[in-house]
């Protein structure tokens, strides 16, 4: 097989033109062209009226050698990589003795889920405790807070089973350097559970949550046909570590119920929102820092206006469907601002974890076709920022971010004015630095609901003034590379202050601990990975690992 990428045709081409088009790319008669598949599509919309598709493709042809050697010096022609997973070690049937300890996963969202399925494929039987519902269960509890403003604090937006992945666009595509083609894995492994087929070639591939919550049962139910097992609602509330000649190890776990469960193996897969967990960790000595993070707020639009800024005429074509974007500004008073997890045609979702507190997350279904856009606009923060000693040197401590985010969510809670509504405002109202008490031709999509009000109030608004002041700058920037952007109506709604973890439990290139052996921290709670595509890839990375370090005490 050899790969072609860069292959451009225009956005409305007949399906029977590829064919050709790859014939003509290679110089072939066409009996010579045996096969060939589509590995990926994007498109080039820098240019609104003549977008173009672009594919790579693995083609089977009948000398290969004799085309690869025409296009020796040809980078978009070359032989067809090895995408494919390969195991690292496989357990024997009788693997576990009375002394052999089975590996334990702490949570069971993207990353958990992940390094669960490749712990049970390699037959190393995982246990895995989640501290939330199962993801139905968890569905009805967190339509609760949305319609009912009841929250449940083990169950919602964060916590329980797919973890905060299930109640958000689904994208399912990262930045993240991929030489082993781990992210092929994690599609692949969605598309057995039931995904669409074109997650694997699409070039930003979404999922949306109806079909996230069948997807993970559908892998929970392979994860414990391998041997696995999933605990629902077992809190982890403490961690055994025993010191030894090399070092401090992991030799156990309490649980809420006061039930020890004795391991010598264990991922932390907690998620950013874990904060009781990330408390308990610290204080049993773990290693663990400080780190840099996000905050600011949720910004809806017509997501007409976004498709035709983006697409111009050729807005609302079926194959580039609901547009995104991808903003970054740097502010003169040095702080970047830039969009976050955009959702196109979807809504702002209430995703706090804990009670008197307001988070705004983004969500989508698989369709997009709700009216509005939304998308984060946050400001980067660094732990000097949120240091809460009052010193200026000196190491921050790593519960200090955490502390920090609460500030935020307990303001928004009370400008919301309670039953956690979010506090809002319009886009011409904050940028002019006055109160908001009308709405305009956008219907914000936050439940239980928004409160319009002044997000700038003197002396304590709802957020830092340095956030304010950037974010107040970028919008009219924005307008620049998006027209629409600024318009007056748009709505802002806050807070949105869990873009990724506040701190990191640091590891080793092991991928254990840096003070503790056999602890495995992994994902966004940990601060290695951002969304369900990167989590996942840690997770099955972290699981490697793991694997080896197990399966290598039987050579």
């Amino acid at each position: 097989m050899i790969r072609i990428t860069e292959l451009r045709l225009p956005l409305n081409h007949a399906e029977h033109e590829l064919r050709p088009a790859i014939v003509a790319r290679l110089g072939l008669d066409d009996s010579q062209l045996l096969n060939f598949t589509v590995f990926k599509r994007s498109y080039d919309a820098r240019k609104k009226t003549a977008i173009v598709l672009i594919y790579t493709l693995d083609c089977e042809l009948a000398d290969e050698a004799g085309v690869l050697a025409r296009f020796a010096d040809d980078a978009h022609i070359k032989p067809t990589p090895d995408t494919g997973y390969h195991f690292v070690g496989q357990a024997p049937v009788d693997f576990f003795t009375a002394e052999r300890k089975r590996p334990v996963v702490i949570g069971f969202g993207p990353c958990g889920i992940f390094a669960a399925l490749i712990l049970a494929q390699m037959g190393l039987r995982p246990i895995v405790l989640e501290r939330g519902k199962s993801v139905r269960e968890r569905t009805k509890d967190t339509w609760g807070l949305w319609r009912e403003s009841q929250l449940h604090p083990e169950s919602n937006v964060q916590f329980g089973e797919g973890g905060a992945g299930t109640f958000s666009d689904g994208k399912l595509w990262s930045q993240i350097s991929d030489p082993r083609f781990l992210t092929r894995k994690v599609l692949s492994e969605f598309v057995k559970a039931g995904a669409p087929e074109e997650i694997l070639y699409v070039s930003k591939p979404h999922i949306g949550t109806f079909r996230l919550v069948s997807m993970v049962i559908k892998m929970r139910a392979e994860i414990e046909a391998l041997g696995g097992e999933i605990r629902f609602e077992q809190k982890v509330t403490d961690v055994l570590i025993e010191d030894g000649p090399d070092g401090k190890h992991i030799r156990g776990l309490t649980l809420e119920s006061g039930e020890q469960l004795a391991t010598d193996h264990v991922v932390l897969a907690l998620g950013h929102s874990a904060r009781d967990s990330f408390t308990m960790l610290h204080q049993r000595g773990v290693f663990m820092e400080a780190k840099p993070f996000s905050i600011g707020y949720r910004i809806e639009h017509p997501q007409s206006i976004i498709d035709a800024a983006r697409f111009g005429p050729n807005a609302g074509n079926e194959i580039l469907g609901a547009a995104d974007y991808k903003l970054v500004h740097h502010a003169k008073n040095g702080r970047s601002v830039y969009s976050f997890c955009m959702c196109p045609g979807g809504t702002v979702v209430a995703a706090t974890s804990e009670p008197m507190r307001v988070v705004t997350n983004g969500m989508s279904q698989y369709s997009r076709n709700e009216r509005n856009a939304n998308a984060g606009i946050v400001v980067g923060i660094s732990p000097q920022d949120y240091r809460q000693d009052g010193k200026s040197e000196g190491p921050v401590s790593p519960l200090d971010g955490m502390a920090f985010q609460r500030i935020w969510e307990s303001r928004a809670y009370e400008l919301g004015e309670g039953a956690y509504r979010a506090p809002g405002a319009l886009v011409g109202d904050f940028i002019k630095r006055q109160r908001s008490k009308v709405l305009g031709s956008v219907e914000p999509s936050y439940k239980p609901g928004v409160t319009l009000t002044d997000l700038q109030q003197k002396g304590f608004g709802s957020l830092p003034d340095y956030c304010l002041d950037a974010i107040r700058e970028a919008l009219p920037a924005f307008e620049r590379q998006i027209k629409g952007f600024s318009m007056a109506d748009a709505v802002l709604t806050g807070v949105e202050t869990r873009t990724s973890s506040p701190l990191r439990i640091t590891r080793g290139r092991d991928y254990q601990s840096l003070n503790v052996k056999g602890l495995y921290p992994a994902g966004e709670g940990a601060g290695y990975a951002g969304g369900i595509m990167s989590a996942g890839v840690d997770g099955i990375e972290v699981a490697e690992a793991l694997g080896r370090s197990l399966l290598g005490q039987a050579d």
